[in-house]
């Protein structure tokens, strides 16, 4: 794709020629619903960088003097809330100086907005990659990106933050093979937060459970990301990630990896995969070094296999010092996400934490999520058998046509409370309540009304299904 298609592809980007001072923007390379990046040219220092820019779409429009305004004034509060969360993200980055972790080289805020001037990478996403070059992912290529990957993770725990956004977009393969761990999703998450819409803060498949709730016993914390890890393993190894937690805490699909055994992986690795994705937070790793023991794959071994890949085969290599005096060569031309701009830091007091409630709390958002097929397959009525298709007696002229009954497209819980009744666009249904006080609807494409009728109250909610997934929820919350 040329400058000129990216500029189209986002067209509330800034043009190029454009100078923050030394800085002249050359072309936009990605852009999301939060953020615009950037190539540019430093021409004090005269090398490529990258720029990231503030820029949600939902609250904001580019103005004639190039400056964002607001689209109402009702936005102003999520608007500044996600702009503190960007310019929280960009002080944290430029904190650490590790090869595995995007790099902050300048911050600064102009045009009503901020910006961040980081590296700038060459290279691909695990997501990218996985599509492009599916055969390459193999044990023994996931044994080599997980060490400076672990190392990543592991420096922004023990400086007490948590990712919280880690997937197969927000890991970039560089072109000397390593990766670099992206965007923590900060003015994203921070804006779903006030917004009270969860579906723009997760990722179904790689959020655990701990994540859709702001109350509870369990504080989030490395398991919370190891989760996530384990979601990105699964995704490589069997090409889907695994059923969306919120899901799974009614009815858990997830089939362990050490009894599906994908031919060519070992059985530790299968066997780490399956512990970090426990639906309890308990019963995960609770860090990245029990994480990788399981794996056999000390974190000890990171920095070696960074500092050995990154340095120039002369001189002879420097005595071996402690992982926190080890200080990485500035790499070269590397990667950037092109799809995100944002990163959040999350401090110990700014846990979220899981609620005694969890399963009413997930039907109360509408989380339409795009699962594996064979979740809603199951459901799926039976169809009519050929054999009492071919002894019925053939039609005759004034015969009506047969009814086709279309084929089940989506699953969707309701959750109901005893006695209730369900009305589907007009028309009573008779479903069956669970135990954990879920009924399922199995539903083709189309337009539905569905209404829960309980005592002298009546809730609705309105949906559009137009592709296989499972729904959540609870009308008229």
């Amino acid at each position: 794709m040329s400058a000129n298609d990216n500029q189209k592809a986002v067209p509330n980007a800034l043009p190029a020629g454009y100078r923050f001072n030394e800085f002249e923007i050359k072309e936009v390379i990605g852009g999301g619903g939060f953020g615009i990046v950037y190539r540019a040219w430093d021409h004090q220092l005269e090398r490529t960088i990258a720029i990231k820019e503030y820029m949600p779409v939902s609250l904001a429009v580019r103005a004639e003097d190039l400056s964002l305004e607001l689209r109402g004034e009702r936005y102003q509060r999520l608007f500044t809330a996600g702009l503190t969360s960007f310019i929280q993200e960009a002080r944290l980055l430029a904190r650490f100086n590790h090869p595995g972790l995007l790099h902050v080289l300048r911050f600064w805020e102009q045009n009503g907005t901020a910006y961040m001037g980081t590296l700038y990478y060459s290279g691909m996403t695990l997501k990218e990659w996985q599509l492009t070059s599916p055969e390459s992912v193999n044990e023994a290529w996931i044994r080599r990106l997980l060490p400076p990957l672990f190392g990543a993770i592991n420096t922004i725990h023990q400086a007490g933050y948590l990712h919280r956004d880690i997937s197969l977009d927000n890991i970039q393969i560089q072109e000397n093979q390593l990766p670099v761990l992206l965007d923590f999703g900060s003015a994203r998450k921070e804006i779903g937060n006030l917004s009270d819409e969860t579906e723009i803060m997760l990722k179904p498949g790689f959020a655990p459970i701990e994540q859709y709730s702001e109350e509870g016993e369990n504080e989030q914390g490395p398991w919370t990301d190891i989760y996530a890890l384990g979601a990105v393993l699964h995704s490589l190894i069997t090409s889907n990630p695994p059923p969306v937690s919120v899901v799974r805490c009614i009815e858990d699909n997830y089939q362990p990896l050490v009894e599906r055994q994908p031919p060519g992986y070992s059985l530790p690795l299968l066997h780490a995969v399956d512990c970090a994705l426990a639906m309890k937070p308990a019963d995960r790793p609770q860090s990245i070094d029990a994480f990788a023991a399981l794996i056999d794959l000390p974190v000890s071994d990171v920095e070696a296999v960074v500092t050995r890949l990154q340095a120039p085969p002369e001189p002879p290599p420097a005595p071996v010092v402690e992982e926190e005096e080890i200080v990485a060569p500035a790499p070269v031309v590397m990667a950037v996400n092109h799809g995100s701009a944002s990163v959040e830091p999350v401090t110990p007091r700014n846990v979220r934490r899981l609620s005694p409630g969890l399963v009413a709390l997930a039907a109360v958002a509408l989380l339409a999520v795009v699962t594996v097929t064979w979740l809603t397959n199951r459901h799926a009525a039976t169809p009519q058998s050929d054999a009492s298709e071919s002894a019925a007696p053939p039609p005759t002229a004034a015969a009506s046509p047969p009814v086709t009954t279309p084929a089940a497209l989506a699953t969707v819980y309701l959750k109901l409370d005893r006695g209730a009744n369900v009305v589907l666009n007009g028309q009573p249904v008779e479903v069956k309540t669970g135990n954990n006080g879920f009924a399922a609807l199995n539903l083709a494409a189309g337009q539905y009304r569905i209404e829960v009728h309980s005592g002298t109250s009546m809730h609705a909610q309105s949906l559009v299904i137009d592709k296989p997934g499972t729904w959540l929820l609870n009308p008229g919350n």
